[in-house]
Order: structure tokens, then sequence, then C-alpha cells
């Protein structure tokens, strides 16, 4: 890059600096997320004061400096002020934008993201209702949608242990399957139940661990590494398993918006992504406090 540059870009944090800047982390189309100075934006008059807030998206110009880069011209393109005025709305807007900031990568381009992003968020902005089912719902497809262009997807249409195909069944009341984080995705709980009855036919003796075992001879020592049963983080009923397996697609399920399984949904996506990103979603906690103010208003 030369000493000025362009690039297009939508803020997703900012923090104060000195007595009247911000520092904006920003992800651009051009050059991933970066940082930079908005000199003077915390001024009353200031012209950068508005361009620099969330999720406004900016035509910048840009002057490198030695240790931050500084913003000295930004014109919006677009912005979401509907999300401001809504706290279910802005909870998963920040959501959303706290995934990115785990993911998006610096100083290389970063088109797809971006513009997955801002479909979601105008996604967001244009509900027409308070819903928090609603809100749930478009959260979650966002958050798959992010996963999977982390190269994270979870696994919802076939069994991670048989590769079996999974379709449920909304015949029988007390039909589940299982979520298992450290293994990627599904599980049929019938196979499951076969891999924890092999292992316990086969342990020779029970005072050993089940994934190591060890028989001493006179002179050598033999090491017997057994599969590991899968840890089942949750499970899922057969509405919930077919919002999942109908994530990856580029619309919500019709008629699934406003229902409760979303909430078992958002958990499960939640603790797949913190597992999977190493960092908790801070902004989690609006969610859950949104959800519990306006539960009883949308059931």
């Amino acid at each position: 890059m030369t000493k000025t540059y362009q690039a297009t870009g939508i803020n997703l944090k900012a923090q104060p600096l000195g007595e009247s800047d911000r520092l904006v982390t920003i992800l651009t189309r051009e050059f991933g997320l970066m940082r930079a100075v908005a000199p003077g934006s915390r001024k009353h008059n200031s012209s950068l004061g508005g361009r620099s807030g969330m999720f406004v998206v900016n035509e910048l110009m840009i002057a490198k400096g030695r240790s931050l880069d500084k913003i000295t011209q930004a014109q919006t393109v677009k912005s979401y002020p509907g999300l401001a005025k809504d706290l279910g709305k802005l909870a998963a807007s920040q959501y959303l934008a706290e995934i990115v900031l785990y993911q998006a990568l610096s100083e290389q381009p970063q088109e797809e993201l971006y513009e997955l992003l801002n479909e979601h968020l105008s996604r967001l902005e244009a509900l027409p209702s308070k819903n928090a089912f609603d809100v749930l719902a478009h959260l979650s497809h966002g958050v798959f949608h992010l996963l999977a262009l982390a190269g994270l997807t979870p696994e919802v249409q076939v069994c991670c242990l048989s590769g079996r195909s999974l379709i449920p069944d909304f015949t029988d009341p007390n039909w589940h399957v299982g979520f298992s984080i450290p293994t990627g995705g599904t599980v049929c709980l019938t196979a499951w139940e076969q891999l924890k009855q092999e292992m316990r036919q086969n342990l020779p003796h029970r005072s050993h661990s089940p994934a190591t075992v060890k028989e001493k001879a006179s002179s050598y020592q033999t090491v017997i590494h057994r599969q590991e049963i899968p840890v089942i983080s949750s499970r899922l009923n057969a509405t919930e398993l077919t919002i999942l397996q109908h994530l990856s697609q580029p619309e919500i399920i019709q008629d699934a918006a406003r229902n409760d399984a979303w909430l078992s949904v958002e958990q499960i996506l939640r603790s797949y992504a913190q597992y999977h990103f190493g960092r908790p979603i801070r902004s989690a906690a609006l969610i859950d406090s949104y959800f519990a103010a306006n539960h009883d208003a949308t059931v």
C-alpha cells in the first residue's frame, strides 16, 4: 500500500483514543480487518463523528502512519439506523460482528466476508416485528453462514460416527439425535450406544482406562489405543434438527421463524463457535437478557 490509500469498509468496533479521537476497527473489502484513527471524531462538530459509529459503511481515504493509520476522508455509503432502535436487533448485530472479528484476516481481501455480514445486518434491520424468536432465527442463520465461510460448518446431515443420513422422525415424540461439539456435529444415538457397548465388551479389565490399555511382558510393553466415546453436548428433537439442516440455505424455512426451537439451535451454534474460535462470545449475554425480557410476549 502507498502512503495514502482508499478502502470501503464497515465499522465493527470503536474506542476512545486520546482527548478527542477514536480508534476504529474496520472490515474492508480490499484489505480485510484493519484499525485506523478517526481524528477529532469525538468533537461535537466533527465530520467523522457519525461516520465512525458502529455498522456505518464508508468509502475511506486513509493515510499510512508509523504505528496506526489515519482516516483523512470518509463518505458514508450505507448505515443501519434501524439496528440501534431495537435492543434485540442491536444485540444480534454485535454478536455477528464479534464472530467476524474472530475470523477476519488482515492485509488481504475479505470481500466475501464483508458482503455476508452486510447481508445479514440488512436482514436483521428489515425484520418487521419485535418477536424474540425472529431475532434468534436470523441470528442463528447468520452465525451458521459465517461458520461455513470460515470452513467450520457443523455436520448436520449425516451421523459423524456411522456416516448415515439423518432424517428427522416427527412421528415419534421421543426421537432425538445427539450433537457432539468436539466430534463436529450430529451423532445418531443408536450408533453412539452401540459404540459404548462395544467398548465395554472389548475392555480386558475394568481397572484400565477406556482410552489406553497396557500389557506388560518381560522385556516390552504393548499399548492398545481405543476409540474414545464422543461427548454428547446436547440432544436435538426432530424440529431442532430440521432447522439446523436448513440453515445452509439462503433463506430461513417457512413458518419456522417463531418456533421456540430456535432457542436450542442458537445455544448449540454459540457453544460450537466458542469451542472452535477458542474465545467467548461476550455479546451473547445481551441476547440472553433480551430473550429473557421478551420471552413471555412471544409464547
